[in-house]
């Protein structure tokens, strides 16, 4: 049954929104830094093992927070007003349907008034950005997505007009904002046809120099947007075929980058490593010494650790992938820098980790350096500790496998050393 064309959707005050769920807040409450959060979403990332406030990536001294009962009137007043203004004129701020669907029409009429289309379309990533029905209701349109493309392929290097780029900005701000919720793969195929329908040239283009170009916040979103286009290994090979992309985002993963960045850098290194030519030019372009300086980094965060062994552990499935870790730029460190976050981390960060130390000591051993390295850095006894852990029987398992390969190097007395020691080794 469609929509009644008279219904109202809202537009919510912005500090009414958690920075993290961008719903309106039920329970607001603050962190030491300041920043409020819903408390379920906050108590979410927290529980995740994260120590620092989402929204600006302090370290937190502490993980107490304190309901901010003030906002929490301000919302309720602000709720009680929209039931009150329920049947009639709807309160101020809000767009009808008939509102967005004319602010809609001008952006497809007024082509040659960039002026008029900015106005427009900054009306609707409002409207975009307040609810999943708004956003459902813009994406359901036939013209809607074709219309974000083109202002997005407008923009290029070129490009001096300060308005077409805002433009283009924008329309990836929305693209970014329709994939937040649980968007289906057909979606994903939709967008990615469009945006890459001409080899991806002119999105492409646009996208690397949102991020060489933009701030954090719109390199970001546009890194989130190559992912959402990353449908299948023909996508995933387009996009890592353009010139300076893959170059670009791999040094977005420098330990010096903003932690939100690197976590949204190494989503999409993920996401396209599954094709095997990717794979190969993440190697040679020097992904794994990057994930090197990252996992030899005390103060990383707990996602972009993960994200790195996740990452790394995609990379180890080819040859020339192993010799990097072993030796290569990486100089062997790489082999330390996974054995240092056994344990430290995270459940899932020990399984990747224990994921690439089998497949290089186990199930290849083209290497004795790794071993050597595993020896070294006191990873036999990491390695016992997590075969009595609550990690995966598949991960306890490759524990054990890598133990017996450890053991013909380890002399008996050292190994009953390692055993002894266990007892002082807690898991995260």
């Amino acid at each position: 049954m469609g929509r009644d064309e008279t219904e109202t959707y809202l537009t919510v005050p912005s500090f009414f929104r958690c920075p993290i769920s961008l719903d309106v807040m039920k329970s607001p409450v603050s962190l030491c830094t300041g920043v409020t959060y819903d408390r379920a979403s906050i108590q979410r990332w927290l529980d995740g093992g994260n120590n620092t406030c989402p929204a600006t990536m302090q370290i937190l001294r502490t993980k107490d927070f304190v309901p901010n009962l003030t906002l929490q009137r301000l919302i309720k007043s602000w709720s009680d007003s929209l039931g009150r203004h329920a049947g009639g004129s709807p309160p101020r701020g809000i767009l009808t349907v008939e509102e967005v669907n004319e602010s809609l029409r001008r952006l497809s009429l007024e082509k040659d008034d960039d002026e008029i289309r900015l106005e427009n379309l900054s009306r609707i990533v409002r409207f975009a950005k307040d609810s999943d029905t708004n956003r459902e209701f813009l994406w359901k349109r036939d013209d809607f997505a074709p219309m974000l493309v083109d202002i997005v392929a407008a923009v290029d290097g070129g490009t001096r007009a300060t308005t077409k780029i805002k433009l283009g900005l924008l329309a990836i701000m929305i693209l970014d904002t329709m994939f937040k919720g649980d968007n289906n793969e057909r979606d994903r195929e939709r967008l990615s046809n469009l945006m890459l329908t001409d080899g991806g040239g002119r999105c492409l283009t646009a996208l690397l120099l949102a991020i060489q170009r933009g701030n954090l916040k719109t390199k970001i979103e546009s890194v989130r947007v190559l992912e959402m286009i990353s449908f299948d290994t023909k996508s995933k090979e387009i996009i890592s075929e353009r010139d300076g992309i893959l170059t670009e985002l791999i040094k977005s993963i420098s330990s010096e980058t903003d932690a939100s960045l690197m976590e949204a850098c190494l989503s999409f290194l993920i996401t396209i490593s599954t094709s095997k030519r990717v794979r190969s030019k993440l190697i040679a372009e020097k992904t794994i010494t990057m994930i090197k300086d990252i996992l030899l980094t005390e103060t990383t965060s707990v996602a972009v650790t993960e994200k790195s062994l996740k990452l790394l552990e995609t990379l180890s499935s080819k040859r020339e992938g192993r010799s990097e870790i072993c030796g290569g730029d990486a100089g062997g460190r790489c082999v330390e820098g996974v054995v240092r976050k056994l344990l430290k981390v995270s459940e899932k960060a020990t399984e990747h980790a224990v994921t690439i130390l089998w497949c290089l000591c186990y199930v290849f051993r083209e290497d004795k350096r790794a071993e050597e390295t595993v020896e070294r850095c006191n990873g036999v006894t990491k390695l016992l500790v997590v075969i009595q852990s609550n990690c995966s029987p598949m991960v306890r398992q490759m524990a054990k496998d890598l133990i017996k390969v450890l053991k013909v190097n380890t002399s008996a007395s050292a190994l009953s050393a390692y055993e002894t020691n266990t007892t002082h080794i807690t898991p995260f």
